[in-house]
């Protein structure tokens, strides 16, 4: 018996000082969102702009982990956010929150007292989550499936961005770069589009061709900044993406997530083709964009 009971008290002590010293969190919150990780990721990049006291959010090692710092006054609460798929579209979040300078007051009073730092905690979770189910209702993405980039010929200017700058750089360029092509009569061949050629996970870093397809002449403008290349046909994964192209990324961690899922390898290299002019239309869910995600050639 008392062999028993030396067990138990071993047991006790060692969790107990598990829980107080060794367990990385004070206080967890998870909830369940209708979206898949990649869309999370990004929303909760964005959304960590929203806040002046809060330090620049670090991706870890993948998108489904990501570390933010917060200062409450002479506090610092570190959150450690990891974000697990459920389904095609659904994903559960988990939120462990530490407060580096009270952690061990805070583990001692959290099951028995509401605290002040868990209430924060909450407050602070819940605002993303407002924020989260606030975007779902902006944008909509369809998996299409397998299907083919046509072959084209494209003027372009190569551009180097983040994710979330793209459509602004895209704005910026839209007039010098058209407004050429127009006025040395040159012929379009389709809608404007984008050709990623270099994409940082870690950190949403891009390298894109802002162009459009044309009909190749003696009429294109030269000595300028404006660049050609022919794309060759290739086999892609497609999905059509509504909503406001500055968030049109949704789409590539939608198809990611379907070629993972079927085990599909591809170039982390997206296309987007984009058949609406913002200017004329009010309503962002009714601007279309196709995005293509080139499929790996079987000698590569």
């Amino acid at each position: 018996m008392r062999k028993i009971v030396s067990v138990i008290l071993a047991v006790v002590a060692g969790v107990v000082l598990w829980y107080l010293f060794i367990k990385p969190s004070d206080y967890i919150v998870r909830f369940k969102a209708n979206l898949f990780p990649g869309a999370i990721n990004q929303s909760l990049k964005h959304w960590s702009r929203n806040f002046n006291d809060s330090e620049n959010i670090q991706q870890e090692g993948d998108l489904f982990h990501l570390s933010q710092t917060f200062k409450f006054g002479d506090s610092t609460h570190i959150y450690q956010w990891e974000i697990e798929p459920l389904t095609d579209s659904t994903s559960r979040v988990i939120v462990g929150i530490k407060d580096k300078g009270h952690s061990l007051k805070n583990k001692i009073l959290v099951p028995f007292v509401d605290t002040d730092f868990e209430k924060r905690s909450r407050a602070t979770v819940l605002d993303f989550m407002e924020e989260l189910q606030e975007h779902k209702k902006n944008f909509k993405v369809r998996i299409v499936g397998e299907d083919e980039f046509p072959t084209k010929y494209i003027a372009y200017l190569p551009i180097k961005s983040t994710q979330l700058q793209k459509a602004d750089e895209m704005m910026r360029n839209f007039s010098y770069l058209f407004g050429s092509l127009v006025d040395n009569g040159v012929e379009f061949d389709g809608f404007p589009m984008i050709e990623i050629t270099d994409w940082n996970q870690d950190n949403d870093s891009i390298h894109f061709n802002f162009g459009r397809p044309i009909i190749r002449s003696e009429k294109l403008p030269i000595g300028t900044d404006i660049q050609y290349k022919r794309i060759f046909r290739k086999k892609a994964l497609k999905a059509e993406y509504n909503g406001n192209y500055i968030t049109s990324d949704r789409a590539w961690y939608a198809l990611l997530d379907y070629a993972k899922k079927n085990n599909i390898a591809v170039e982390n290299t997206p296309i987007e083709v984009f058949h609406d002019d913002p200017k004329d239309e009010g309503n962002e869910l009714k601007w279309k964009a196709e995005i293509y995600l080139p499929i790996k050639e079987l000698d590569e």
